[in-house]
């Protein structure tokens, strides 16, 4: 049986290419390169002319290091563009699109007659070993074990190692999602279990930074609504005084580290879209256990001010104890508009009276905020973060949600190529932003967080944002189902390590010389070559200029 018998056809693919079921598949792509502790992917995608189950797929290599092979899924999206989406998507129509990446059981994959599916093969190299060119073989046989095909993909492995992440990455990370999908209480051990589950997936993936929620994240809600208590400091309210219990908050910080993840944002002390009212807070009273603060509360109210009077201090204090003080951030609130600057103005000088010289990082997009030294790290939208380029603003962040769809930034919904997923690695080093932020790594809930969501059957937030935008991973039975869309933003924080490591062998300049070399104009969060084969050969381009700036000695 040959790689095109219509019995059963495969092909060798870029992990770039999505494999609907109805369409021919991308060109193949038979090889590629690597650095040594470098997670990088292929597909193979497969046809049969009838209908097959239980398909084995074997992975076979001698190169040292991890392999692992998925199968790549489908998810309907019934919403997979707003209607004023720019020219550069794969698709308009709903229908299923290719995503979730479900590991291998004991029943392998299916084959239904005349549709193309695929393969996700994700290998790591490691040690000085994994040098050198490695064949990668994918075989496919039946449930009777009879052959039915083998590809073959080979990874070129450099002798450099893929450097650190310098770069700070946080996609949020709801716990109390956790606990609703997953129908256990807050804060059992069940439900720690699956925080640790997740946590150490969302470190495996490139993020070092993780929202933490001191009191429950004021995020996606409709005014007067509340998100499930998610608290992890215990206050107690006696008179006008305040006792906190940081037992939770240590816990929390031990699990994230024990998973990799370094760096701590703690949830927004104000309301989102303007900050004009305190978080839900719970406490325990006479009366007993009673929310104190929520959207009843004014943010500048004397309560509330009194409250953080006494909470601030001491949650300092517990950072200092554990030794956090280089690796902690605040919120003020999340995404205000011009017109709450005034609110936002008296909230952020509250809040930095009390922390001193911690870093305040929000998403925002008018450069005013920033220019009346509201916040010192501003997270600004890559569809206005020119102005603040221009500027030369210091510390700053990107971010992206469900707006940047219209002129070519770079995005994650199931509709949009995969290099335009991809591409924001490149982008924030040339720019040399200091993170990326992220509002929805598990938000399995609909807009403004109104009900909870099946995200294998609804992937728009119940119509809410195209699909694509909300979460990142999926629910499996003991833990986290990656996405073919992590995947692609685990490559771009890895493209932007490559280049690091470019820069530090050759210099910034070269680094830039080298990522732009046959770009027809510079790279801007708008503009950057539409071809996935561009964004290939520039990562190969920077693996080859890596390995010889190595050989060559001319570390810098």
């Amino acid at each position: 049986m040959t790689a095109n018998d219509p019995a059963f056809e495969w092909r060798c693919l870029s992990p770039l290419a999505k494999v609907f079921p109805g369409e021919e598949p991308a060109a193949a792509r038979e090889e590629g390169s690597a650095l040594i502790g470098e997670h990088v992917s292929f597909q193979v995608a497969y046809r049969s002319a009838a209908l097959l189950r239980r398909i084995r797929v074997d992975v076979e290599t001698a190169l040292p290091g991890t392999v692992s092979v998925r199968a790549v899924g489908l998810v309907p999206s019934e919403l997979p563009n707003y209607a004023d989406h720019d020219g550069y998507v794969l698709r308009t129509a709903p229908g299923l699109y290719p995503d979730p990446l479900y590991p291998l059981g004991a029943d392998g994959v299916h084959a239904p007659p005349g549709q193309w599916r695929a393969v996700w093969v994700t290998v790591r190299p490691e040690g000085a070993g994994a040098a050198g060119v490695h064949p990668i073989r994918v075989r496919f046989a039946d449930e009777a074990g009879l052959p039915l095909g083998e590809a073959c993909f080979r990874l070129a492995v450099h002798g450099a190692e893929l450097p650190e992440q310098e770069l700070l990455h946080t996609e949020w990370f709801y716990a109390d999602c956790l606990a609703t999908q997953y129908k256990t209480a807050m804060f059992s051990e069940a439900h720690w279990a699956l925080i640790e589950a997740y946590a150490r997936f969302y470190a495996d993936h490139g993020m070092n930074m993780i929202l933490t929620p001191l009191f429950s994240p004021p995020l996606e809600l409709d005014p007067g609504r509340e998100r499930p208590t998610v608290q992890l400091v215990g206050v107690r309210r006696d008179g006008e005084r305040y006792a906190f219990d940081f037992a939770r908050l240590a816990r929390w910080v031990d699990v994230c580290r024990r998973a990799g993840i370094a760096h701590f944002e703690f949830a927004h002390l104000f309301t989102q879209w303007g900050a004009k009212h305190a978080p839900k807070i719970m406490a325990g009273t006479e009366e007993g256990e009673e929310r104190i603060f929520g959207w009843e509360s004014d943010a500048d109210g004397a309560a509330y001010r009194a409250f953080l009077a006494q909470f601030v201090p001491e949650l300092l204090a517990f950072v200092r104890g554990q030794g956090l003080e280089e690796r902690v951030w605040f919120h003020v609130s999340d995404e205000p508009w011009i017109g709450d600057m005034p609110h936002y103005e008296r909230a952020s000088k509250l809040l930095r009276s009390l922390i001193g010289d911690y870093p305040v990082l929000d998403a925002l997009s008018d450069y005013r905020f920033y220019a009346e030294g509201l916040l010192s790290h501003p997270v600004v939208s890559t569809e206005h973060i020119d102005v603040f380029l221009e500027r030369g603003a210091d510390n700053l962040w990107a971010y992206y949600c469900c707006c940047e769809y219209k002129h070519g930034e770079s995005n994650r919904f199931m509709a949009m190529p995969s290099e335009r997923t991809r591409i924001i690695g490149a982008q924030l080093y040339k720019f040399g932003l200091q993170g990326f932020l992220h509002w929805g790594f598990n938000h399995w809930y609909s807009q403004r967080s109104r009900k909870a969501i099946d995200p294998y059957a609804c992937t728009d937030a119940d119509l809410g944002f195209p699909s694509g935008d909300a979460f990142l991973v999926y629910p499996g039975a003991d833990g986290p189902v990656g996405s073919v869309r992590l995947e692609l933003l685990r490559s771009a924080m890895q493209d932007a390590r490559a280049l690091r490591l470019l820069e530090r062998l050759s210099g910034r300049e070269a680094a830039i010389r080298c990522l732009e070399e046959d770009a027809e104009e510079p790279l801007t969060f708008r503009q950057y070559p539409r071809d996935p084969a561009w964004l290939l050969g520039m990562r190969e381009r920077v693996n080859r200029r890596i390995a010889e700036a190595a050989a060559g000695g001319c570390i810098r």
